[in-house]
């Protein structure tokens, strides 16, 4: 029985020619030939060529004629150096196998499609590309809790089970909560304001949200994690706009010296770190550069819609380069109760969407903090106060002017990687028609 508690990563085997390791993984190749058998050992996104010589020992030789792709084996062999070798210049010479764990014939394929991988997503993560793209995230979150950490916020976990609904009474989930209804939580919006009111130096969450949407495009989901800061003592949503540039500046910084070249070699996309400031246009601008290019925006309420915003970001980088631009000052008619309005015209709010590529990543805005002034805009949004008590709670004994935004994650990992779909970029997806697995 080989020890495995002994194993090396695949990836340090450059430090270890000529001596003898333990490996293990999952069998991603056998090819079975007269003489010589050769195995690609896979451990994460990381590759090795195992190599045995038929006629020096038959059992082992036999041993691996018997392996299924997919079986998972530890093995012990030497390290041997040949540039000739094009997985990493280096293959391994098997002295000692063992099986174990045996995989039964793998239900997906090379071509299968992407409903397919989803029903078996745990096989389909296996692939050196899936593989990347958890590291991404990884770091990707990891980023933005050390910027937030480096400025002084702290980290918070909201309820996702609500008493009320949240910012609206559209694309919510309804739950049973014993005697009672109870809401899955959109987003933690109220909840970070409550941060602020209760004297926090500035919060952030990264956790799940919920929209009971039933849009099929590509970017939407049902739950999805969102990316979440509340900053206090902000003055405008200028603030909040230089932050949220500045820390998506720094996670792309990273992505792209620790992973830019493997996700050159995966997706096929360069990892571009972007040139700060973002570019900035006002929402009556864009309206107005959107049908200079010859579309009419279809909505009735105003707003950009997706080809608007797609349109608008193609003009911006013909324009100056960049890949983000963030749209500023949107109606209040568009926007939700409690972004400020601008103190210079009520029909507009502090508020903006960075949109990235062409879609939309990111709503924000500086928040409405004064009692009476948030209570009347939430009836002039046609809700009721009374529902909303608890919310307005936070402002009745005094809360400092704040702002903050919400960053879809797996939005940003689908433009960051290349890909169409979130479905592609999502661990485990969850959709109108998908519950499982």
């Amino acid at each position: 029985m080989i020890d495995i508690s002994t194993r090396y990563p695949i990836s340090e085997l450059s430090d270890h020619v000529g001596e003898e390791v333990v490996l293990t993984g999952w069998v991603a190749v056998a090819r079975k030939q007269k003489a010589v058998q050769f195995i690609v050992l896979r451990e994460g996104s990381d590759l090795v060529q195992l190599v045995n010589e038929r006629d020096k020992d038959p059992l082992l030789a036999q041993l691996i004629d018997d392996l299924h792709l997919e079986s998972v084996i530890a093995i012990k062999g030497v390290v041997e150096a040949d540039p000739r070798i094009k997985l990493n210049g280096m293959e391994i010479r098997i002295s000692e196998l063992e099986i174990l764990s045996v995989a039964e014939d793998i239900p997906i394929g090379k071509d299968a499609g992407l409903d397919v991988r989803l029903d078996w997503r745990f096989l389909d993560l296996r692939s050196p590309k899936n593989q990347l793209l958890m590291r991404v995230q990884t770091l990707v979150e990891q980023g933005f809790r050390d910027y937030c950490i480096d400025h002084g916020m702290v980290e918070i976990n909201s309820p996702k089970l609500m008493p009320s609904p949240s910012e609206s009474r559209s694309e919510l989930f309804e739950v049973k909560y014993f005697d009672r209804k109870a809401y899955l939580a959109q987003s933690p919006q109220f909840y970070k304001q409550m941060g602020i009111a209760a004297g926090l130096p500035g919060v952030f969450e990264t956790g799940p949200v919920f929209r009971a949407n039933p849009s099929f495009t590509s970017r939407h989901d049902t739950e999805f994690t969102s990316v979440d800061i509340e900053i206090p003592w902000v003055s405008s949503h200028e603030t909040v706009m230089n932050f949220e540039e500045r820390l998506l500046h720094l996670i792309l910084n990273r992505v792209q010296e620790r992973f830019g070249e493997q996700i050159m070699n995966q997706y096929q996309v360069p990892v571009v770190v972007p040139e700060l400031p973002f570019p900035r246009v006002t929402h009556a601008e864009a309206m107005k550069m959107v049908l200079a290019d010859g579309y009419e925006i279809p909505r009735s309420d105003g707003d950009l819609d997706p080809e608007a915003e797609r349109r608008l970001a193609r003009i911006i980088k013909e324009q100056t380069g960049h890949e983000f631009v963030f749209v500023t000052d949107y109606p209040s008619g568009v926007r939700p109760f409690y972004h400020m309005r601008d103190p210079q015209n009520s029909e507009l709010t502090r508020s903006f969407d960075l949109l990235w590529k062409g879609i939309e990543i990111t709503t924000g805005a500086q928040r409405e903090h004064r009692y009476d002034v948030l209570r009347n805009q939430i009836i002039e949004k046609g809700l009721d106060p009374e529902g909303l008590a608890s919310y307005l709670d936070f402002f009745r004994f005094g809360c400092p002017p704040h702002g903050g935004f919400g960053l879809g994650l797996t939005r940003v990992l689908m433009l960051l990687l290349g890909e169409s779909n979130v479905r592609e970029v999502t661990y485990l997806y969850r959709g109108p028609n998908r519950l499982t697995p």
